[in-house]
């Protein structure tokens, strides 16, 4: 288990930022269970849904921004675990970026690269690991698509969804798995003891061109059309 505690230049933990936060929560005093709730929540719900410059920033600049996607806000997941001494490590996938439409609009979407990196976290509770991808949406954000698609009774895929009923995900944590974009997965890259190793292997297919164009124009207008849709309703 002590790979799955370590601090890394992602996971960076120890920093004041992280270190404060912890503190002014009081999670250390919490048992196991509530440590992984209590920080599952905040980073599902206190930290939105939304596009940081690339994946490979560290928690500290995730919990700068105050915003992230399945990547980044699980890099910041990640590190508040392990500062709490509970063993976590991270699953590598694709998705495909049709569950991005609606998110991503435009020129934007039409360059994404079709096969989206993705990842969850993986966190080892009670002698078990268990798969939590259902923090990567804010609860605000993920109601009022539920209000704008309000009859989907089943399937849903796109805004940054993929799960099987759109009414009822699986985003709560008690003690199991929990999904967002499930769904969309179509490639599978195994379990890594860190993102900095994930993502030395697994980067976004995009040219230098296209990556410029996502950090400096891209990313503003799909967190301006996300907070749109948080608003709009």
């Amino acid at each position: 288990m002590k790979e799955y505690l370590k601090e890394t230049k992602l996971l960076n933990y120890s920093c004041d930022t992280i270190s404060n936060l912890i503190d002014s929560k009081g999670w250390k005093s919490l048992d196991e269970f509530n440590k992984i709730k209590e920080t599952y929540n905040f980073v599902r719900d206190e930290i939105l849904f939304g596009y940081n410059v690339c994946d490979e920033i560290p928690a500290s600049k995730v919990l700068e921004d105050g915003y992230g996607q399945c990547n980044t806000k699980g890099i910041l997941f990640m590190a508040l675990l392990r500062s709490l001494d509970i063993p976590c490590r991270i699953h590598g996938f694709t998705i495909d970026k049709k569950l991005q439409k609606g998110a991503m609009t435009g020129f934007i979407y039409n360059w994404a690269p079709k096969d989206v990196v993705h990842s969850f976290v993986e966190v080892f509770y009670k002698d078990k690991w268990y798969e939590l991808e259902g923090f990567i949406l804010d609860k605000k954000y993920l109601e009022r698509l539920q209000e704008k698609f309000r009859d989907c009774d089943g399937d849903f895929y796109g805004y940054g969804v993929a799960v099987k009923s759109l009414k009822d995900p699986v985003i709560e944590w008690n003690g199991n798995n929990t999904y967002i974009q499930s769904e969309g997965i179509n490639n599978d890259f195994g379990v890594y003891d860190s993102p900095d190793e994930f993502f030395l292997k697994h980067k976004q297919k995009m040219s230098k061109f296209k990556e410029v164009l996502y950090r400096n124009i891209g990313r503003h207008l799909m967190n301006r059309n996300v907070n749109r849709i948080r608003r709009e309703l």
